[in-house]
């Protein structure tokens, strides 16, 4: 199933839709399962992806939330593996463990900090940025650990994905980053949401620019989408969350829509949504969806 996915992450000619799932702060994520089965969502996309404790709160495990959701859809799983947590030891001995229930496909992440967390006095490891976990799952595929020592059973493939800012006001900070991790073997970098066209055509401007300066030929980027249906979400992500770029008419139009109800204010966002939604995929169908877990929106964008 991942080398489908990664077929036809790499045919330009070829759509390619993940949707990212968010496990909850409790012990059971076949919840969130039963809820993207019964809207009937899996079947419009190509795969899912789990998130690893973001904004550094507890939450369930993105590797076996990834296994689970892999065995009710036969779809692939990106699950998301964050620097903050885990030392060299542990992100390897996690990889060999994921590679066992046949998660393979890893979304490397350095992570927010720790100083957020809802855990009292909780530290991070971050031995290093996220490219330490693109340099170890070079090693898993030559049938090797960090340190040089074979294994005696190799690991089978594993498919390394990594992430990165939507908007910087110097491009040439995002085309430094693109180089970095597409040099560490990253074939898939999805980005932060985007918001206009504009924007879409400049990040791949831009990372055309870095395959070539990293010589990785097969690394393809992968545009992130964000519905929005509210005014203050947009305000909120415009004013507090860098690298992401939140145009002016997006801004005005919800906040026309918000003195009118809740209601256009929904209406108006969707419909800001998908026409953004049908703009990117034709510019560049490669898109990673996120919602955090309002999978009716998605549905809603993914619904001819």
């Amino acid at each position: 199933m991942f080398e489908q996915l990664i077929n036809k992450l790499q045919d330009p000619k070829q759509t390619y839709i993940t949707l990212e799932t968010t496990p909850k702060h409790d012990a059971d994520f076949i919840p969130v399962i039963d809820t993207i089965e019964k809207l009937g969502i899996a079947e419009k996309v190509d795969g899912f992806s789990t998130t690893d404790n973001p904004l550094a709160k507890l939450k369930f495990n993105a590797i076996i939330a990834a296994m689970l959701l892999q065995q009710r859809f036969d779809k692939p799983v990106l699950a998301t593996m964050s620097m903050r947590d885990r030392n060299k030891i542990a992100l390897q001995s996690d990889l060999l463990g994921a590679n066992g229930i046949d998660v393979r496909a890893i979304l490397a992440l350095t992570g927010d900090p720790a100083k957020i967390s809802d855990q009292p006095a909780a530290k991070g490891v971050f031995e290093s940025d996220s490219t330490m976990l693109l340099d170890i799952i070079k090693c898993f595929n030559a049938g090797i650990d960090y340190a040089g020592r074979e294994f005696g059973i190799k690991p089978r493939p594993v498919y390394p994905f990594a992430v990165s800012n939507a908007f910087a006001k110097n491009p040439k900070t995002l085309l430094k980053k693109f180089t970095k991790k597409l040099e560490h073997g990253a074939l898939g970098i999805i980005t932060q949401p985007v918001f206009d066209t504009q924007n879409a055509l400049e990040l791949l401007e831009h990372f055309e620019e870095a395959k070539k300066m990293s010589g990785n030929r097969k690394g393809t980027l992968i545009l992130g989408i964000f519905p929005i249906t509210r005014l203050r979400t947009a305000q909120f992500l415009a004013s507090h969350v860098p690298g992401i770029h939140v145009p002016k008419n997006w801004i005005d139009t919800l906040y026309d829509a918000h003195a009118k109800g809740e209601k256009e204010e929904e209406k108006r966002g969707l419909a800001l949504s998908r026409e953004l939604f049908e703009a990117i995929k034709s510019i560049h169908p490669k898109i990673h969806m996120m919602t955090a877990n309002r999978f009716s929106l998605a549905k809603e964008l993914l619904t001819p």
